[in-house]
């Protein structure tokens, strides 16, 4: 477990929010609250220069989109429909009306996919030599199918994920399209028990569904859908299970609902069956030539 789910773990035995106003508390990837008969769920992400994206060689228009298409992608891990944000930034020296312009730019060209509205935020200034930071928080609220949580995993599940994995660093994380339309789709043709998006890596994120869920996975190392972009590197594999930054989606259901989404899925997006969950509470890889191995969660520790 990593450092950064450790503190979470912690942060969400502290927390003792009644389940009848707060459904979804601390440790998905939104939080559901109860506002009267109806529900929403928010959710926040900051993101760094020097960390998830570098200034130098990212336009602000391409920071902006990232920014919001990230707290999408959260709707997208829950199935739910994206209704607004707020945008919080931390200006370096010489950012003025021009550079907060841009950065508008694409923060609202990728809330308008979804028909999610910028609707507020906050500008401060560094006075110092201090980065850039942008903070967003957005709101959502259920789909005609419940939000989906990352803690349903059942043992004897399917595992799948959609797209292809690794090497986005090289530029898909600056442009990467939300899987949020998918998602519900794929929750409204199917009973989907959990699902997270790839944020951090396959290996990272899948064993955050297995901690939620108690159980154990054993995924094939033939069936991950490896991108072009890793296999341009020396170890593709490794970079599909760790890379992280993918933003799609990794689910599980049962076999009968597999087979039932297998039947009725007409999008042009691949889903791919890549393993299943098992009782061992551990996370194991099968290699091509049949040998099993345990599978550590490499991806991205923001703790390390």
């Amino acid at each position: 477990m990593s450092g950064e789910d450790e503190i979470t773990e912690w942060f969400a035995r502290q927390s003792k929010l009644a389940a009848a106003d707060f459904p979804i508390g601390i440790g998905d990837d939104m939080a559901e609250v109860r506002v009267g008969k109806a529900s929403v769920l928010i959710t926040t992400d900051m993101l760094l220069d020097g960390v998830h994206f570098e200034l130098g060689k990212a336009t602000l228009k391409q920071v902006g989109y990232k920014a919001m298409a990230v707290s999408l992608s959260d709707c997208a891990a829950m199935a739910t429909i994206p209704v607004a944000a707020v945008v919080a930034v931390a200006l370096p020296k010489g950012f003025g009306k021009k550079e907060l312009k841009e950065l508008h730019h694409g923060i609202t060209a990728a809330g308008k996919k979804f028909g999610c509205e910028l609707i507020g935020g906050d500008i401060t200034k560094w006075k110092g030599k201090e980065r850039f930071a942008i903070n967003v928080a957005m709101l959502s609220k259920p789909a005609a199918n419940k939000p989906v949580r990352r803690s349903g995993a059942k043992v004897g599940d399917v595992i799948c994920v959609t797209g292809t994995l690794g090497g986005a660093g090289a530029r898909k994380h600056l442009e990467f399209e939300p899987r949020v339309k998918e998602a519900i789709e794929i929750a409204q043709k199917a009973r989907i028990n959990s699902m997270i998006d790839i944020s951090d890596g396959l290996s990272s994120d899948l064993n955050r569904i297995c901690r939620a869920s108690g159980v154990g996975a054993i995924i094939e190392a033939e069936r991950i859908p490896i991108s072009d972009e890793a296999k341009k590197r020396k170890d593709p594999l490794k970079a599909a299970l760790n890379d992280g930054e993918d933003f799609e989606l990794l689910f599980t259901l049962g076999e009968k609902e597999y087979k039932k989404l297998h039947q009725r899925w007409e999008g042009p997006m691949p889903i791919t069956r890549i393993g299943a969950i098992s009782s061992s509470k551990k996370m194991q890889i099968k290699a091509a030539d049949g040998r099993i191995r345990d599978l550590k969660a490499g991806g991205y520790n923001h703790l390390k």
